[in-house]
């Protein structure tokens, strides 16, 4: 499921319409406001979402609301828990390298 996941947002337009549902529940038409694509690739993307689980929706009159999922970001949330224990170290490492290239 996790391949599923980032390859649902691997796509920058995917990442965008994302982006916008996270701030607000919006309608197909709204989210295309400003990405400048088609109906059908809309649709597509939503596709791609929804099957990685990371949009919701619901009707509301001729309208379909789609949300984000909170649940489908679980999956990242696990995958980058394994790797949190390297975060500080690298931090560290980080911060004694820009400390030697100020002096």
């Amino acid at each position: 499921m996790e391949q599923i996941v980032f390859k649902a947002l691997a796509d920058p337009t995917r990442r965008a319409i994302f982006e916008k549902l996270a701030a607000a529940p919006q309608n197909a038409t709204e989210l295309r406001q400003g990405l400048g694509i088609t109906q059908p690739a809309m649709s597509q993307h939503l596709s791609v979402l929804r099957e990685a689980r990371l949009l919701k929706e619901r009707r509301e009159g001729r309208f379909t609301q789609y949300e984000v999922e909170p649940d489908g970001l679980l999956i990242l949330v696990n995958w980058l828990a394994k790797y949190r224990t390297y975060w500080p170290d690298r931090a560290a490492d980080l911060a004694d390298l820009l400390k030697e290239m100020d002096q």
